[in-house]
C-alpha cells in the first residue's frame, strides 16, 4: 500500500487523505503510515507566510493510559522533553459548598492518573516525526484519495462543505488560559473547583519551573472572562489567589492570557461513503474533565488498524469503504456518548444555582468519595477514554 504513480497526470496517488495537521491529523497520518498506507496531510502551516510569528500556545492536554500508548506506538511519546510532560498522582475536585471528592494513582492501581503534556511540544514532535514517516506527503490543499478523513475541529469547513449538520451547543462561556507559577510545589496533584457558574483548573506542569508549575483552565461566563482576560496582571493574579482559596500556594503570572468560547457538540454522522469525522470535528465536549484530545486519539485507534484490516482481508475494496466506516463509527459511537453526556451532565448540575441543586451536587460529590467502587468506575472511563 505504498505511494504509486498516477500514469496519467505523474502525481503521487494516495490513498487518505487527512484534513489537518494539528493532533489528531498527525497522529492518524503517523498510524496510517506505519501500516504502508500512503497518505496527504493537509497542512495549513504551508501556505502560511514564513514572516507571520507563530501565537504562544497556552494550551496543556491532560493525556490518560490509552492516548499514551497510542503515542508510545507512534513513537512520539519517549521524544517529548522531560519537562513536557508532567504525571498526575493525584486530583482534588471541590465543590461550591463543601462537597469534595478526590482521586489517586494509589487508590487505583496505576502509575499514574494522566499525563499534563505541553500541547506546543507535542505538536513539535509530532510534526518531527512527520518529516521521516515514509508514506506520509505534507500538501497545502486537499488531494483526491479513496477516503477523506476531517481532523480539522469543531469549526471544519470540510464538514460543512460535506452538508454534514453539526449540533453546536454554546456554553456562553470563556475558557480562559495562563501558564502560573506557585511559591509552594504541586506535588504531581491535579486541582479542580466547581464554582458556579464557573469551573477552575489548575493543571501540574512543569516546563515552567519544576515542581511550582501550573496550567490554568478557567470557564467563565463570558462577560466576567473577558473582564479577567483585560484586567492588570496583578488584579488577575488576586482573583485567582482568592478564587483557590490558597489551596496551591500564592499563584503569579508566568505569561500571557488567552481565551476561547466553549461548546458541546456532535455532527449529525460521523462518516460517509469516502469520508470520515474525527476528533473535534464529530464531537466536542467542555475541557473539565480534560478528555476532548483523548477521545479524539481514540479515535484514531480505533480507525488505523481498522482500515489496514479491511484492507488486508478485503484488498479489492477502497479504503473509502461505506461498511468499513460504519463498523468503526458503531464502534466509537457508545464510549464517545457516554463520556460527552458525562461531562455536559457535571457541567449541568454544576451551573445552576438553585439551593437544592447545589445541596445535591455537593453531598453527591461527598457520597461519591465514600464509594471505592465507583471512584475506581468513574476513574476507569477517564483512564481508558
Amino acid at each position: 500500500m505504498s505511494p504509486s504513480l498516477d500514469s496519467a497526470s505523474g502525481a503521487v496517488a494516495h490513498e487518505v487523505c487527512v484534513h489537518g495537521a494539528g493532533a489528531v491529523g498527525a497522529s492518524l497520518a503517523l498510524a496510517l503510515s506505519r501500516r504502508g498506507i500512503a497518505v496527504a496531510l493537509v497542512d495549513a502551516s504551508l501556505s502560511r507566510p514564513a514572516s507571520a510569528a507563530p501565537k504562544e500556545d497556552l494550551r496543556a492536554y491532560a493525556l490518560n493510559g490509552t492516548s499514551v500508548q497510542l503515542l508510545k506506538s507512534l513513537r512520539v511519546w519517549d521524544a517529548l522533553p522531560a519537562d513536557a510532560r508532567t504525571p498526575v498522582m493525584e486530583m482534588a475536585v471541590a465543590g461550591d459548598a463543601g462537597g469534595a471528592i478526590g482521586f489517586s494513582a494509589w487508590q487505583q492501581a496505576v502509575t499514574e492518573l494522566a499525563w499534563i503534556v505541553d500541547a506546543a511540544a507535542l505538536d513539535q514532535v509530532l510534526a518531527e516525526a512527520l518529516r521521516y514517516a515514509p508514506h506520509v506527503h505534507r500538501v497545502e490543499a486537499p488531494v483526491a484519495a479513496p477516503l477523506q478523513a476531517i481532523c480539522e475541529g469543531k469549526a471544519s469547513p470540510t464538514r460543512a462543505a460535506l452538508g454534514v449538520a453539526f449540533d453546536a451547543q454554546p456554553y456562553h462561556h470563556i475558557a480562559v488560559a495562563a501558564r502560573l507559577v506557585s511559591d509552594q510545589p504541586h506535588q504531581g496533584v491535579a486541582r479542580q473547583w466547581f464554582q458556579s457558574p464557573g469551573v477552575l483548573g489548575l493543571l501540574p506542569f512543569d516546563r515552567l519551573q519544576r515542581g511550582h508549575g501550573w496550567a490554568l483552565v478557567w470557564s467563565l461566563p463570558k462577560d466576567e472572562a473577558q473582564r479577567w482576560l483585560d484586567a492588570e496582571p496583578a488584579d488577575f493574579e488576586a482573583a485567582l489567589n482568592e478564587a483557590t482559596g490558597g489551596a496551591a500556594g500564592r499563584l503569579t503570572l508566568a505569561s500571557a492570557r488567552a481565551g476561547w468560547p466553549l461548546i458541546t457538540g456532535r455532527a449529525a454522522r460521523s462518516t460517509g461513503d469516502g469520508w470520515v469525522l474525527l476528533g473535534d470535528a464529530a464531537h466536542a465536549m467542555h475541557p473539565l474533565a480534560g478528555q476532548g484530545l483523548n477521545v479524539g486519539l481514540a479515535d484514531v485507534a480505533s480507525l488505523a488498524p481498522r482500515l489496514a484490516e479491511a484492507h488486508a482481508r478485503r484488498p479489492w475494496r477502497s479504503l473509502g469503504d461505506a461498511r468499513t466506516l460504519r463498523e468503526y463509527a458503531r464502534e466509537r459511537a457508545a464510549p464517545t456518548l457516554a463520556m460527552s453526556g458525562l461531562v455536559d451532565g457535571l457541567w449541568q448540575l454544576f451551573s445552576r444555582d438553585e439551593v437544592a441543586f447545589k445541596e445535591l451536587r455537593n453531598h453527591g460529590m461527598s457520597l461519591v468519595d465514600h464509594l471505592p467502587p465507583l471512584k475506581r468506575w468513574l476513574t476507569r472511563q477517564a483512564l481508558q477514554g
